[in-house]
């Protein structure tokens, strides 16, 4: 048994214990900022057909005060959900906050229209405050109900924008247009208030350096990508600017993808990133975030057009928003629904659901177009669809990745989403476009064009359910925010959770880059894990005191199992010795006898060719080569003075292989 370093005094039981934050006014509270975030979205939307007289420019000008905020809640959501897991998450909520603030008075003061984009774009700051709430939920509430406060997090998306139609346009029918702002910064003033006083700052860290190269070159990919979708339909897809601008994003993305990889403390931790679950999560998310989009862009839209068109209603954009609320109330209503499929089957197969639901839904609205009743019953079906798949990415998402990354990770997941809700806008407007009928001296869309839009993303829901179906199956971990508080300790009050923090080293202290850490309880179950730094440092947060089992393993090195106890916040190294080796003996005839090859190289290399390492043997003909990664190896022996050489193939599974070769003499030396 290995007892880790007290680094501070043993802590009492006031110091192990404190009381969580009240559950139903923390989930309150944290769901609200999600619906601010869902408000900025539609927050301009009813008075966009005016701006350009207001603001005295033209529509396509007028039309970056959407734009701008797309761009820098693109940008903000991994620079700030980074940030959370290294500063401090209820920090950075306070901060998203008062930057919004700050937007919302620019945008209420001004009467030009660089105002209002220097306004929005300031107000885009807000779209980081999901994933950091939501890993705020994962820190603080219990284990039992984390579930059904992230799925009311993630409904509150749908929430914010069904409600934010009418509300935007109830506002702006009644006052001057500045009132729209003003709502927004006292939206942002209350939270300022009430978070201080509701949401405790988690402990959950993970120091470093903050990567600012990688932000920059994260942020000029993210802006250029999103740029030439979004602006793809108006200045032309072929466009020099648009081809440039999506040569630039894959540019910056070839630079970042090494730089990250290399990076001490990166940006976005790609090899966490690449992990199966976490990989087909986002590719699931892009899918199903472009699908969800295309409902509430259509559903207006088509609700709104005239009906000399022989399809539309003609409603007015504040009767067409009222129409999206019953979908926004679906949301709210299923994602205990959700919190429950996710708890008795895993977020798998509630992600599955989800994308099939949605799909059902788009299928019933290329059938549901003659009245009024069936346009809210359809896009209603595939908003429900849309709150349980929500729901389970956050929780895949946090199931597969360190919890010291979970607003990080989170952060990625959401932006990623934003990816194809962004591509959903541009197709929508494609089709809508390209579908026309002419009517009164006005092309306007043909039915056909909203219910091509609606086969198109039933292909991306049934797409998003097909990429689920490959995420693998996980039981959930019965640790971290869910453990059991120990016997004496009431059900709201629970032993702090710690960090338990040191570096894999080898026998000479050199550091294990490539090494992972995995803790466990003394049962088996999952509590957390850790992929080492380049200097070897790691971070595992436990649920509090007790008895562990850590397991570290590297490409080369013999694995490490061990119980360890933990008393308080400790820094423990792991010591995973010598590097394993592939060893041998090189041999050759000389006069009649066989005897070691002195000084002979020794080469291995990959079956594809690539050298791994190099020796020389020595005077008993013995080589010692550092054990390269498993797979598929070839090693040889050369020595240049005779031509003799030997080969063999190995396969190398992690453990110290002895390989043997005799060289064998050329008759006739190959000159090039």
């Amino acid at each position: 048994m290995t007892t880790a370093a007290q680094t501070t005094p043993s802590p009492t039981r006031e110091a192990m214990h404190r009381r969580r934050p009240n559950v139903a006014v923390l989930t309150t509270v944290l769901a609200l900022t999600g619906t601010i975030v869902a408000l900025q979205q539609t927050l301009v939307v009813p008075v966009l057909p005016e701006l350009p007289m207001l603001l005295h420019a033209s529509p396509d000008d007028v039309s970056w005060a959407v734009t701008a905020t797309l761009l820098t809640s693109a940008v903000a959501t991994p620079i700030v959900s980074r940030a959370a897991d290294m500063f401090g998450k209820r920090r950075m909520m306070l901060l998203c906050l008062t930057v919004q603030l700050i937007g919302s008075v620019v945008g209420a003061l001004t009467t030009s229209l660089a105002g209002v984009i220097a306004g929005r774009s300031l107000q885009g700051f807000a779209a980081a405050l999901i994933p950091v709430g939501i890993s705020i939920m994962r820190d603080e509430l219990p284990r039992e109900r984390v579930g059904g406060a992230v799925a009311l997090m993630s409904a509150t998306l749908g929430i914010g924008s069904a409600v934010g139609l009418p509300l935007s346009g109830l506002i702006y029918a009644h006052m001057d247009w500045h009132a729209l702002f003003w709502v927004s910064a006292a939206m942002a003033t209350l939270m300022l208030v009430v978070i201080p006083l509701v949401v405790p700052e988690s402990r959950v860290r993970n120091p470093g350096r903050f990567d600012l190269v990688g932000a920059a070159l994260l942020s000029g990919a993210l802006v250029t990508l999103l740029l030439a979708i979004t602006k793809g339909g108006t200045w032309g897809w072929l466009s020099e600017t648009v081809l440039l601008l999506l040569l630039s994003s894959a540019v910056l993305l070839a630079v970042f993808v090494p730089w990250e990889l290399r990076a001490s403390t990166p940006m976005v931790d790609l090899r966490t990133a690449a992990r199966r679950p976490v990989l087909l999560t986002n590719l699931a998310s892009i899918s199903i975030g472009f699908a969800m989009y295309g409902n509430m862009l259509s559903t207006t839209e088509l609700l709104q057009m005239p009906v000399a068109t022989g399809y539309g209603l003609g409603l007015s954009v504040l009767a067409a928003g009222i129409c999206m609320l019953p979908s926004g109330l679906a949301m709210v209503l299923l994602a205990p629904v959700s919190a429950n499929i996710t708890r008795r089957f895993g977020g798998r197969s509630t992600l599955i659901v989800g994308a099939l639901v949605l799909a059902a839904g788009y299928v019933l609205r290329v059938f549901l177009t003659d009245s009024l009743w069936q346009i809210v019953l359809g896009a209603t079906v595939v908003s429900a669809g849309t709150a349980i798949a929500y729901a389970a990415m956050p929780t895949l998402i946090m199931s597969a990745v360190p919890i010291t990354e979970t607003a990080s990770a989170n952060g990625l997941n959401s932006l990623l989403r934003a990816v194809g809700t962004s591509t959903a806008s541009a197709m929508v407007a494609s089709v809508l476009t390209s579908m026309v009928m002419h009517l009164g001296g006005h092309s306007l869309p043909t039915l056909d064009a909203f219910k091509a839009i609606f086969w198109i993303c039933t292909a991306g829901a049934l797409l998003g359910a097909l990429l689920a179906a490959f995420i693998p199956a996980r039981r959930e971990a019965a640790s971290a925010a869910g453990a059991a508080a120990p016997a004496g300790v009431a059900r709201d009050e629970v032993p702090d959770e710690l960090v338990l923090s040191g570096r894999v080293h080898t026998d000479t202290k050199r550091a294990v880059r490539n090494a992972v850490v995995t803790v466990l309880t003394l049962d088996g179950d999952p509590v957390d894990w850790s992929r080492v730094e380049p200097d070897g440092s790691y971070a595992i947060v436990l649920p509090g005191p007790g008895r562990y089992v850590r397991i570290t393993a590297a490409d080369g090195w013999a694995p490490v199992s061990e119980v360890v106890e933990i008393d308080s916040a400790a820094s423990q190294p792991v010591d995973l010795g010598g590097r394993l080796s592939l060893r041998g003996q090189v041999t050759q005839d000389r006069d009649g006898d066989t005897v070691p090859a002195v000084g002979v190289l020794v080469v291995l290399t990959r079956a594809t060719g690539e050298r791994v390492a190099t020796s020389r043997t020595d005077a008993d003909g013995a080589f010692e080569l550092p054990l390269g990664e498993h797979g598929r190896h070839v090693v040889s022996a050369v020595d240049p003075a005779t031509a003799a050489s030997a080969a063999q193939n190995v396969t190398l599974v992690g453990v110290e292989r002895e390989v043997d070769l005799h060289l064998v003499a050329d008759p006739q030396l190959v000159r090039a």
